[in-house]
């Protein structure tokens, strides 16, 4: 594609009982209806895994060298979309699919404590939820394996990363439903990117 940019879109892999994760489904759905012009998508399956997520990340980030990455993750007995601020150096206890935790408990060790994405995203939560859409602000990810992909991201790609946390349950985790806001959510958030004066006047 001529004078196309790319945006990245990653969901994860097996977790639990799911054998296919809707992250990793969202995404692909993504990458059917596209971000618009010029915008190529290019999506990854990430393991539920600690080492190969930090391989991944960075990886994407040396090698596409992407406008924008945008992770999906599955927020468990959630019915809303929730918008990341903030990624979490620390604080990483939990086990991984693999059995494994980072000695060190953090991504990155000496790295900055948190990390905010460019994008302001509680101007992006305000505008869909005057829109009657059911997309919560968030600065708390978790600090599990979502949380832990989005700092990486975050870190390597100079802040311009999103995390979104898609719901388990209700009408939106329906792919019909979510796909379509997912779109319109993104490209919102490119807007921004082009135009950061535009997330001061929310």
């Amino acid at each position: 594609m001529n004078g196309s940019e790319t945006v990245v879109v990653t969901g994860f892999g097996p977790y639990r009982q799911f054998l296919v994760n809707p992250s990793w489904t969202a995404a692909q759905g993504l990458k059917v209806v596209g971000l618009g012009e010029r915008i190529d998508v290019y999506i990854k399956e990430v393991p539920v895994s600690y080492v190969k997520t930090q391989q991944i990340i960075a990886d994407i980030w040396q090698t596409l060298h992407p406008k924008f990455a945008v992770h999906l993750g599955l927020a468990r007995g959630s019915s809303v979309v929730i918008v990341e601020q903030t990624g979490k150096n620390s604080g990483y206890r939990d086990r991984d699919v693999c059995g494994f935790c980072p000695e060190s408990h953090c991504c990155l060790e000496g790295g900055p404590e948190k990390l905010d994405s460019v994008i302001n995203m509680k101007a992006v939560s305000k505008e869909f939820r005057r829109a009657g859409m059911d997309v919560i602000y968030s600065r708390d990810a978790g600090r599990y394996l979502c949380d832990f992909a989005y700092y990486c991201s975050l870190y390597h790609g100079g802040r311009r990363a999103a995390l979104i946390h898609i719901p388990s349950s209700g009408s939106l985790s329906s792919a019909v439903r979510l796909v379509p806001l997912l779109q319109t959510l993104i490209r919102t958030m490119l807007d921004q990117l082009e135009d950061p004066s535009a997330s001061q006047s929310q």
